[in-house]
């Protein structure tokens, strides 16, 4: 598992590779992963976007930008936290994600929030992050 805290939002993110869905012959490989978002503040948090940076063996990296996740926007009570699973394909056998949540505040200021960095190992990858 990899962890961050930024502002009293602890996000923790643990990957796993699916070999089932995953064609290495033909350089396909897949993960998903999960994430745990957590309010340890003293106030309701919105999340609004998520921006990742997916990098793979190759040092190839890719940028995903949008609203929410998973299609939510969700609000996150004090002492309460939201869990997703989504996925990455990526066409060698690792590589590793980082990203941030941009989340507002019931009085509206909007913070970024990290991410951790985390890596996406098959089996036989040697874990690598740099």
């Amino acid at each position: 598992m990899y962890q961050a805290v930024t502002r009293m939002i602890s996000v923790t993110v643990e990957p796993r590779y699916l070999p089932d869905r995953s064609e290495p012959s033909n350089n396909q490989y897949f993960w998903a992963y999960s994430v745990e978002i957590e309010n340890r503040g003293p106030k309701p948090v919105q999340l609004k976007r998520r921006h990742w940076i997916i990098t793979d063996a190759r040092g190839h990296k890719q940028e995903v930008k949008g609203a929410g996740v998973v299609g939510e926007e969700p609000i996150i009570n004090p002492g309460e936290s939201f869990s997703y699973t989504s996925g990455c394909p990526l066409e060698t056998p690792g590589g590793f994600m980082v990203g941030a949540y941009t989340m507002i505040s019931e009085d509206g200021d909007s913070f970024t929030v990290d991410i951790p960095a985390f890596s996406l190992d098959t089996p036989a990858q040697r874990r690598i992050l740099n």
